[in-house]
């Protein structure tokens, strides 16, 4: 898969813009400020369905203007295809191939993209909702079908959560109510379950050969997926005990104790929980590993690599760990976003110059 062209109308500090790009690495450069991570930004807008810098896309419309417009041109193992987004203050106009999309799950899974920016090094250490954020995007991506099943149990959850709170003060409530949205969700948590152990048993073996490859066989690394139930026959009964015979303790709290919205992933480096025990540059190696990974199975979902944003994050890294991302990139599309051009003179196909909100190309 490859982007060929991206148009920006009215975003962020982008007026007009057409850029276009080549095969292989694609070299977005220019001092702070210029709008490099907007180009990476909306470009990941369409494999992720929002940004992922902010929850409000109205954040993204140009000052002072009512509407922001962006569009891609890409190619999978099938066709050219374009996306299209036009959101304004008062209305929303998704499109796929020029014919208008209602939801956003129409448009995830179709342009697929690995983004990996300096906020992913946190993602051994950071808090649970990190690690989960991490499975939800990259396994959409692979089945699109799970993101429409992840924002039901959300909201079968936040119906859930508004009972118990008000149990908790000490409104009178229907308990039948809340056993059933507790049915509900068990369905729900169970089919995410399900694909999540299949991702992370995907992921794992590719990010444990990719990590042995960088210390040169000194680290191994292993994913457990913790969860509030066993990995028994019957997730779903599991499930349905948790969310039906702990309510007296939930009203006491207030919220939901239990379900697929506190699962978190323990990831050990030579058997020892790399929260605790791993040093920084190992961190880094495990996050370099598992965004690689995503890729690689990306890969053997589809039959295809998806497009590789790596923005301003290769400074973070070593030469070494630097050049284990960059290779192969004739079997793929790179885009990278640097203050520098120096450091990729000798691998860039296309190097994009970036001033002002302007954007000047060159080809090597």
């Amino acid at each position: 898969m490859k982007i060929n062209s991206i148009f920006l109308s009215n975003y962020r500090n982008i007026e007009n813009e057409k850029i276009e790009f080549s095969d292989g690495v694609n070299l977005l450069f220019g001092q702070n400020a210029q709008g490099k991570t907007n180009i990476v930004e909306a470009i990941y807008y369409f494999a992720r369905g929002r940004s992922f810098r902010t929850s409000r896309d109205t954040d993204l419309i140009r000052h002072g203007k009512e509407k922001f417009h962006i569009e891609i041109s890409f190619e999978d193992k099938e066709r050219e295809r374009t996306l299209s987004c036009m959101i304004g203050k008062k209305e929303r106009v998704r499109k796929k191939n020029g014919i208008r999309i209602e939801k956003i799950s129409e448009m995830v899974g179709l342009f697929r993209a690995v983004l990996f920016c300096p906020e992913h090094l946190s993602l051994v250490k950071g808090g649970p909702e990190e690690r989960r954020s991490f499975l939800n995007i990259a396994i959409s991506q692979c089945f699109p079908a799970y993101i429409g099943i992840y924002a039901s149990y959300m909201k079968l959850l936040e119906n859930r959560n508004c009972l118990l709170k008000m149990a908790q003060k000490g409104f009178p409530i229907d308990y039948e109510e809340i056993r059933v949205f507790s049915e509900k969700m068990a369905d729900n948590a169970s089919i995410l379950y399900g694909y999540r152990k299949k991702y992370i048993e995907k992921i794992e073996k590719h990010a444990k050969k990719i990590l042995f490859d960088i210390s040169d066989g000194k680290e191994t690394l292993d994913i457990l997926y913790e969860s509030d139930v066993e990995t028994g026959e019957n997730i779903k009964e599991e499930y349905r005990k948790k969310l039906t015979e702990n309510i007296s303790n939930e009203i006491s709290v207030g919220y939901s104790l239990y379900g697929i919205h506190r699962d978190d992933l323990c990831i050990k480096l030579n058997g020892e929980d790399s929260r605790i025990f791993a040093s920084q540059g190992q961190q880094r190696s495990i996050v370099l590993a598992l965004k690689e990974a995503e890729g690689e199975v990306i890969y053997d979902v589809t039959g295809e690599y998806p497009v590789f944003l790596f923005d301003d994050v290769l400074s973070e890294l070593d030469k070494k760990r630097q050049s284990y991302l960059l290779k192969s990139s004739d079997k793929r599309q790179i885009i990278i976003t640097s203050c520098s051009e120096e450091d990729f003179k000798d691998i860039v196909k296309l190097s994009i110059y970036t001033e002002g909100g302007h954007y000047v190309s060159s080809h090597r």
